[in-house]
């Protein structure tokens, strides 16, 4: 008999026993889910990490476990030792030849140097993250459904760690101000309207990703101001590549997608512009510089949006972004990322290519300042001036959303005449 544990999830304490996928005397293979928990964030399944029969089953439904508390009890399963099948050898692969862009590329204004544009925020940078609130799944609820801001709340527990009376305290300050005077909290309510007098209605609840992620939308959109941008990208010589390397990419076993050469152009142009690459201190008094380029993707599953996050983007080629994104889309949809996997991103992409649309205003992931939407490309006609005729070319609608405390307008248009840059010519990404 061997106990199975809850493995490390995160850093999580507490999380509560959505769903049990197993019972006394059921076989289980090893990585077969046997539980399924959920945090504030986001659920997660246990896997069993070796397979066997199940004996004693430890938990309950509405149990809250962490780390280290007893899930099972297993008779483990015996294995026979098979030898590893011989791999052959990896085939030198020929580098694909990348056919020139077949018009001008577009020209893109320069970076104003700092003492051109003086930005008192940007003088005090700091280059090194800071601090979190420290405080409990359950009292980051408790603060949520009041909005309170915990970044503005004093911790009074050990280690200034924040309690549900510290909450309750700067609430009632906030509400002792005079109207007008509060920051950080939240907006009148809305009025209660009984819609049965209209006509018939149909009351669905929201998932519990939809509630949550619905609450860090409304307090994201309020607190930072939102610039968007729109621009469009001549994607045409790229898409022509990208179709071409399909073959290649199939046999891989990598679908190719356009949001991978996406994720490249992007962390080339953070390098350039690394404001966009930072987060706007709690204080207000400093912007945090990131060294490291983890990118978010908004991804469309059946409880609502989740947002993976693939890490060193910076690192990895093409290639490895693709699998990267097949990897996380599919465990996304099946309910089975990691809660580290959601953070940590230091810009976001949200694509609606696939569904429609030409432009829209995507909101800030905030602590970010900066997410970048997609709409479909379509065939429009382009003056080319060095044949002086139009010609058809495939044009990607580019919609940048920005925090104008931190980013102004005329480095907002740099930004995406960057990326128009780095799109137009394939082989501007393997610089």
């Amino acid at each position: 008999m061997q106990e199975i544990r809850v493995p490390d999830i995160g850093g999580f304490e507490g999380v509560e026993v959505i769903e049990i996928h197993i019972q006394v005397g059921d076989t289980i293979a090893k990585d077969a889910s046997l539980l399924t928990v959920e945090s504030d964030k986001a659920s997660m399944d246990i896997p069993a990490p070796f397979a066997g029969v199940v004996k004693a089953v430890n938990i309950q439904l509405g149990n809250r476990v962490s780390e280290g508390d007893l899930i099972a009890m297993f008779e483990a399963a015996e294995v026979s030792a098979t030898p590893p099948a011989p791999q052959p050898a990896p085939q030198p692969v020929a580098q694909p030849s990348i056919p020139a862009p077949t018009r001008p590329l577009p020209e893109v204004p320069p970076p104003i140097a700092p003492k051109d544009t003086p930005n008192p925020i940007a003088a005090r940078a700091e280059f090194a993250p800071g601090k979190l609130p420290h405080a409990s799944p359950s009292v980051r609820r408790f603060a949520r459904e009041l909005g309170a801001d915990l970044a503005l709340i004093p911790g009074s527990g050990a280690r200034g760690r924040i309690r549900k009376e510290d909450v309750q305290a700067w609430v009632k300050g906030e509400l002792a101000k005079p109207r007008g005077e509060a920051h950080g909290f939240a907006l009148p309510i809305s009025p209660v309207i009984d819609f049965t007098q209209f006509g018939a209605i149909e009351t669905q609840p929201l998932s519990r990703i939809k509630k949550l992620s619905g609450a860090n939308l409304h307090r994201n959109w309020v607190t930072a101001p939102h610039v968007t941008q729109f621009d469009e990208a001549d994607i045409t010589d790229l898409e022509d590549f990208r179709k071409s390397m399909s073959d290649d990419a199939i046999q891989k076993g990598v679908k190719l997608t356009l949001l991978a050469f996406l994720m490249k152009a992007v962390v080339n142009a953070l390098r350039t512009y690394p404001n966009f690459n930072a987060s706007l201190a709690p204080d207000g008094e400093n912007l945090i510089l990131k060294q490291y380029f983890h990118i978010g993707f908004a991804c469309d599953t059946p409880d609502g949006l989740v947002v993976p996050v693939i890490r060193d983007v910076n690192q990895k080629d093409v290639m490895a972004i693709a699998r990267d994104l097949a990897d996380l889309s599919a465990r996304a949809r099946e309910r089975k990322l990691k809660a580290e996997e959601m953070q940590g991103g230091c810009f976001t992409i949200s694509s609606l290519g696939g569904i429609g649309g030409t432009k829209f205003t995507p909101i800030i992931n905030c602590p970010e300042v900066a997410i970048l939407g997609l709409s479909r490309a379509e065939m429009k006609p382009a003056w080319n001036k060095a044949s002086k005729q139009f010609e058809p070319r495939l044009m990607l609608p580019l919609s940048l959303s920005y925090d104008h405390r931190v980013i102004d307008g005329a480095d907002g248009a740099r930004f995406t005449s960057h990326l128009r840059l780095m799109l137009s010519d394939v082989r501007r990404l393997l610089l």
